[in-house]
Parts: C-alpha cells; structure tokens; sequence
C-alpha cells in the first residue's frame, strides 16, 4: 500500500472519524521514533485510530494499512539515522500553495503526550528544549486563540517558521533523536 493509498484510507468513511490523516499521522510517528522510548506498536496504534476501530473491508486490507503504518515508522527511523539527513515530513499544501504544517506538529506533540513523563529530560535540557519549541509553537496554532496560553515565539518568527517548516522540522527531529540516543549511550542502554 502506497502513502497514497494510505492517506485515501485514513480519509475513508472506513477510517473512525477521529482518527489521524496522512500528516498528523507522520508527525507522531516521527514523534514516536525521535522520543525516549519505543512504544509498542498496539499503543500507538490505538493513537493514531482515536481509540476506535477502523471498519476493514477484510483481512488483507487491515493487514495492508498496518503495514504501510509499520512502513512509514520504519522509513522515518531510517531517514533520521541516514547521513545525510533523509526524512521529509508530510505537509499539506493549501489551495494558495502555501505549507501547512500545523496538523504534523500536533501529531509529533501528541506522541510526546504519550510519554510525557519520560520527555521530561528534553524539556529540561536547554538545546532539546530549543529543537520542541518550533513544533509546540506550530502545534498551538490548532487550539483556539484563548487556549494557547503565552506564545515562545512572536508572530513574526512563527510566520518564519510557517514558511521554512519543511526544512525546520526535519532537523528538530533530528536533533532530538539524538538527544535521547546520547542518553542511552551516556547510561548504557541500546535503543532500537
């Protein structure tokens, strides 16, 4: 199943209605493979279908979407391990052309609300801090003006930001891949 294929799924009267379309579904999986920690596939899973079901036409189509999920989460991991750099997160294009960016920053944000505990360190650390507050900041434009609260960035830099975004967010996922991969070298431990 291509992205294509999978993204027409996703947007189908066979998808639950909550669930993730194609770029919010790549910002959390790119969430989930930049965290601290894997998360079994079945929780994630879960996530990205709004904790309902999706109604399969049969067998070999659930198992053709969830693999092409697998596949993306795969291809992220790869992408980022790459050098150089090979990830390219999924944005939407609105009718004037322009980026939008703000349905892949909620879901990067909401994979880091899975495990909000175990990010802490990140927020805590002043470079890891840097590379999530882009991707809050483009992840709050979705909530209503009175529910953002106080904005890390001025409008000016988040129109910046809005417009550099498909080179931005790559590298701030990067960046904090690398941040948790040091962690687990510095203590010992192996990542997968």
């Amino acid at each position: 199943m291509t992205l294509d294929e999978l993204a027409h799924f996703l947007n189908s009267d066979n998808a639950p209605q909550g669930c993730m379309d194609l770029s919010e579904l790549d910002g959390f999986l790119a969430g989930l493979v930049a965290g601290p920690e894997v998360v079994a596939q079945d929780e994630w899973l879960a996530e990205v279908w709004d904790h309902d079901e999706p109604d399969y036409a049969d067998d070999d189509e659930q198992a053709a979407v969830e693999q092409a999920l697998a596949d993306r989460y795969a291809a992220i991991e790869a992408g980022l391990d790459a050098n150089p750099l090979a990830y390219s997160a999924i944005l939407w294009q609105d009718e004037a052309g322009t980026t939008v960016a703000e349905d892949w920053a909620a879901g990067f944000m909401q994979a880091v609300t899975l495990r909000a505990k175990e990010w802490q360190p990140a927020l805590a650390d002043e470079d890891a801090s840097m590379l999530l507050i882009p991707i809050a900041s483009i992840a709050g434009m979705t909530l209503p003006e009175d529910q953002r609260g106080g904005q890390a960035m001025t409008d000016e830099a988040l129109d910046g930001l809005m417009q550099d975004a498909e080179q931005v967010l790559p590298v701030c996922v990067l960046g904090l891949r690398r941040f948790w991969l040091e962690r687990a070298t510095d203590k010992g431990m192996v990542r997968h």
